[in-house]
């Protein structure tokens, strides 16, 4: 019977490679977001914080993401910078969630 678990290197690519891409995602809509409207639910202060941590962040998810292919897909990330990234997908996710609501409360 075959080894039914995946290489290291199967592993990176099945997993780390999307997660990357859904980073790059999520930072892409709330870049949008916070470039596109004001957010009245936010301190404008607050807001350009904001969007400089995911911009930030979008920067470091490039480099994370051309660093992976460059070295063949066999680079892992440590978990120390992946869990802010998750982190700050989470409060955007947070904000977008409140403005929606506030938005058709007030529509």
């Amino acid at each position: 019977m075959p080894d039914s678990h995946p290489n290291p290197s199967e592993l990176l690519e099945t997993v780390l490679e999307p997660l990357l891409e859904d980073f790059q995602y999520w930072f892409t809509r709330a870049q949008t977001l916070l470039q596109s409207e004001r957010i009245t639910l936010l301190s404008l202060e607050e807001q350009e914080k904001l969007l400089e941590r995911v911009k930030k962040s979008q920067q470091e998810v490039s480099t994370a993401q051309l660093l992976f292919k460059t070295l063949g897909k066999q680079a892992g990330i440590d978990t120390n910078v992946l869990v802010p990234w998750h982190q700050l997908v989470a409060e955007c996710w947070q904000v977008s969630r409140r403005w929606r609501a506030y938005k058709k409360d007030k529509g």
